[in-house]
């Protein structure tokens, strides 16, 4: 087959777009879970949100100690948030199975909602932290927040 230079130019034209979406697929970040942990929070069992965490909201200086633990009425947790130098709010929520998206209500009063949370579960975290956004229903801003295990595994 006899190549003409408009034959050669498409082929190294060619070549050169698979080069580069190749180097762009490389330098791509990988999110993958590490072998046996859960990609999402639909791959979790509950049980494996009951117990102590850490959450980091923006804007907040210090961070809260969160405490979660079965649900009594429905498969998903109930606990408490507590922040250095006031009283604990109430927490209730669980994975929106439709998304795979942690979903906590959390209220002051343990009637009105004060706040909501919606997060991922990060991949390469094994199923040990989550990230989102924490939206403060009283001043009606959204603040992003950081939910990491603080207890080295979840109680049975």
């Amino acid at each position: 087959m006899a190549f003409t230079r408009t034959t050669a130019l498409a082929l190294a034209l060619s070549a050169l777009a698979a080069l580069t979406t190749l180097s762009a697929c490389t330098q791509m970040p990988q999110r993958h879970a590490a072998p046996g942990c859960a990609e999402d929070a639909q791959d979790l069992p509950t049980r494996a949100l009951y117990g102590q965490w850490q959450a980091r909201i923006d804007g907040q200086i210090e961070p809260a100690r969160v405490e979660l633990r079965r649900h009594p009425e429905y498969d998903g947790v109930r606990g408490t948030i507590t922040r250095p130098g006031k009283a604990p709010a109430l927490l209730a929520g669980d994975v929106d199975p439709a998304d795979g998206k942690l979903t906590l209500d959390e209220s002051q009063d343990g009637r009105s909602i004060s706040a909501s949370w919606i997060g991922a579960l990060q991949a390469e975290s094994c199923g040990r932290k989550f990230t989102g956004t924490w939206h403060d229903n009283t001043a009606d801003k959204d603040h992003a927040f950081t939910l990491e295990r603080a207890s080295p595994n979840p109680p049975k």
